[in-house]
């Protein structure tokens, strides 16, 4: 297997602790996977180096940003009624969603057999207002949406991965691999992810050894240094989401360049009436949910679409910094 190709030495110490390097180069960003066309074409990306979290951000990190700016999360404050206009008064409260393991199969075509709206969830009670963190200072903060992130983001001088900027980075230098580590899903019987074993959504046989978020670090780092880029929780980055990668058609002539999808335009769901208005990001990783029969998507080329009005169980963040402003490519 040959890595990607690699360019740019570090231009000094890491911005903030526990930052690395990520050397930028060439690779190949999506995939032909036919279950997933939102991942087609694979085709050649050029990202600049960039310095990265080595794992998401954690609650005691969030904690730490709470607690210097008193900021409120999404899910801490009512539902604007302006933004949902069918939704009754009873129901415009604080509140995230939260799994809930089904005691035997279910549709898999309805995401709400397992997912409920908790009055009350938040990062700070991850399973409603009778839970907390006082465990989890190690765990992946959950529960934040697209303005949370950027928040946190701009208090910690730091900013989103672009979409491409994630994928190079979870590949580690591995050109092709299905998975951030390699092309078998466990190396020696060992779990190198924290993923839903067994049949989801009833059925978690949990051989890696966690039900839930594992604390981070918890599992081995990728080639660059970067723990959890698969499984664990998802990963906001700041591109907006389109149906498949964008510019389809200058792969045919040229090499993007930083490439980003900063316009909201594409990404809206016209087949969600209640949420036509909301525009979504691309989420990367997959998480501790994500299953073979359901959704195989701990894997680097994956993605998926987060309105960035909600927050969920299973999705977090990681941050970058740049060296220099890097422009998109044309």
């Amino acid at each position: 297997m040959t890595s990607a190709t690699q360019a740019g030495a570090a231009p000094g110490p890491a911005p903030a602790e526990g930052m690395v390097w990520i050397p930028g180069g060439t690779f190949t960003m999506g995939s032909n996977f036919r279950d997933y066309p939102e991942e087609h074409p694979p085709h050649p990306v050029q990202v600049d180096g960039f310095w990265m979290d080595e794992h998401t951000v954690t609650v005691a990190e969030f904690q730490a940003f709470v607690s210097a700016t008193g900021y409120v999360t999404v899910a801490e404050r009512p539902l604007d009624p302006a933004m949902y206009p069918d939704l009754p008064p009873e129901k415009l409260v604080a509140g995230s969603l939260v799994f809930k393991r089904t005691r035997g199969p279910v549709d898999l075509m309805n995401m709400w057999n397992w997912w409920t709206y908790i009055p009350g969830a938040s990062w700070a009670h991850p399973e409603g207002p009778k839970s907390n963190v006082r465990t989890r200072d190690r765990h992946p903060v959950v529960h934040v949406a697209w303005e949370d992130v950027a928040a946190y983001a701009a208090w910690a001088g730091k900013e989103l991965a672009s979409e491409a900027e994630w994928e190079f980075a979870a590949r580690g230098g591995l050109e092709g691999a299905t998975y951030t580590w390699g092309n078998e899903f466990t190396i020696g019987g060992k779990m190198m992810a924290n993923t839903w074993q067994g049949q989801f959504p009833h059925q978690n046989t949990k051989e890696d050894g966690f039900e839930g978020t594992a604390p981070v670090m918890s599992f081995p780092a990728n080639g660059y240094g970067l723990y959890d880029m698969a499984g664990n929780v998802w990963e906001w980055t700041a591109d907006f989401y389109t149906p498949r990668h964008p510019d389809e058609e200058q792969h045919e002539c040229c090499v993007p360049v930083n490439p980003r999808v900063m316009s909201p335009n594409k990404s809206y769901d016209p087949s969600d009436p209640g949420a036509q208005h909301i525009p979504r990001h691309v989420i990367k990783g997959g998480s501790h949910l994500c299953a073979p029969n359901y959704c195989w998507r701990y894997r680097p080329a994956a993605r998926q679409a987060q309105m960035v009005d909600t927050s969920m169980a299973h999705i977090g963040f990681r941050c970058v910094v740049r060296p220099k402003k890097q422009l998109p490519s044309a």
